[in-house]
């Protein structure tokens, strides 16, 4: 049975953090981690096999912002919250951002699916 089928999300993930990817992949949704230069190609062949819900960015990392925004599907990103220029450009064009430590505490009831909003 797939994560999908139990209820769970297809979330794919551009997070190079080995800690950040275990708590991602604790929530029983189904994530798919990929580096930047894949996220385009990752989600357009996952929305052609049934769909992703959600994808979630390390906007800290060089490049992810400009990779999200061109995604068709919902797009969560995190920072650090001093960093709170990046945070407002990624707000500024449709990713819904907030501070790394926001983020992990309210994982996995953030984002579509989690019947708890966005």
């Amino acid at each position: 049975m797939s994560s999908r089928e139990a209820g769970g999300r297809v979330v794919v993930a551009v997070v190079p953090d080995l800690m950040d990817r275990s708590r991602l992949a604790s929530a029983g949704d189904e994530v798919v981690v990929v580096g930047l230069g894949q996220l385009a190609a990752t989600v357009a062949a996952r929305v052609a096999e049934g769909g992703v819900d959600l994808v979630v960015v390390d906007l800290a990392r060089p490049g992810a912002l400009e990779a999200a925004v061109a995604l068709d599907v919902p797009v969560i990103g995190f920072a650090p919250h001093v960093d709170d220029e990046l945070l407002a450009q990624a707000r500024a064009v449709g990713v819904q951002a907030v501070p790394r430590s926001q983020f992990f505490r309210r994982w996995p009831a953030v984002g579509p699916g989690t019947g708890a909003g966005s």
